[in-house]
């Protein structure tokens, strides 16, 4: 019987992830699939347990259940344990399940190798206080950055991962600010957007751009669109460096299909398969 993987979240339909993971079974001569799993966000106990008993051999988890998939889980490797979210879920023959978070090591391996930016003593600045933002803030102190400076319009979800941050990675600076504006006033190195704002039409941007400087890398997690507002206006302002979030998408999906199979990815099927989908939606 084929291997069922797939992809939880709400919406789910602006996802890649299927296409990146298919032409990687098929590659590999794998029976396996990937499918799109859309769950409302009151179904999602309800529907996780149903998948598991269907067979589901493994999966992706993104927005808005990383945090809340945690406690339905069985148990959770040091680093999702560490960011108190997951993106990634193994599932036992027994159907025991097991946690692990793969969008920080996912974002620093494009960030560092792609990109070629060394987080090392530099000020960073990020939009978010949600799952992808404890991933990719905690992977950026551990690259010893200099300082972090973090804004979410729920103040004390962004308390409570600045109070983890400081616990955690004591060496790096680590501050609350007022406005999204804010984060641009000490002239960070690298700015990063990991909420959903920029990802629906008529998403209006949250900062005002006035502040965007030429040194700075504005770097969104959002991949689809492939150039949110946000990067436009970035872009617009001369900024040096301009990403979204399709190599992030990328490099976790790596470290995820290593998980669950044991076996090194094709990486470059990988990688085109979600050039082709990008092609076509353009």
């Amino acid at each position: 019987m084929s291997k069922l993987y797939g992809l939880i979240g709400y919406p789910v339909k602006h996802s890649y992830s299927a296409e990146m993971h298919n032409a990687a079974f098929a590659e590999l001569g794998l029976d396996a699939r990937y499918e799109l799993f859309e769950v409302k966000p009151q179904n999602l106990e309800e529907e996780f347990k149903r998948l598991v008993e269907k067979g589901l051999c493994g999966c992706n988890v993104t927005i808005p259940f990383k945090e809340k998939v945690v406690k339905l889980l069985d148990g959770l490797d040091e680093q999702a344990r560490l960011i108190g979210a997951v993106n990634t879920v193994k599932v036992a023959q027994d159907k025991t399940t097991t946690g692990f978070n793969t969008d920080g090591l996912g974002f620093i391996t494009h960030l560092t190798k792609a990109i070629g930016f060394n987080p090392q003593q530099k000020k960073i600045s990020i939009l978010g206080a949600g799952g992808a933002a404890k991933a990719v803030s905690s992977q950026l102190a551990k690259s010893a950055a200099k300082s972090i400076a973090l804004f979410d319009i729920d103040q004390e979800k962004a308390k409570e991962l600045a109070a983890k941050l400081q616990a955690n990675f004591p060496e790096c600076e680590v501050r609350l600010v007022s406005s999204p504006d804010a984060l641009l006033e000490d002239r960070p190195d690298l700015l990063i957007n990991a909420t959903p704002v920029g990802m629906h039409p008529g998403d209006e941007l949250a900062f005002d751009c006035a502040n965007l400087h030429p040194q700075l890398i504005v770097y969104d997690l959002i991949y689809n669109p492939a150039k949110t507002l946000l990067l436009q206006e970035a872009q617009r302002k001369g900024c040096r460096g301009v990403f979204n979030g399709l190599g992030m998408l990328l490099y976790q999906g790596v470290s995820a299909f290593q998980i669950w199979l044991d076996v090194e990815p094709p990486i470059e099927v990988m990688e085109q398969a979600l050039r082709e989908v990008l092609t076509k939606t353009e």
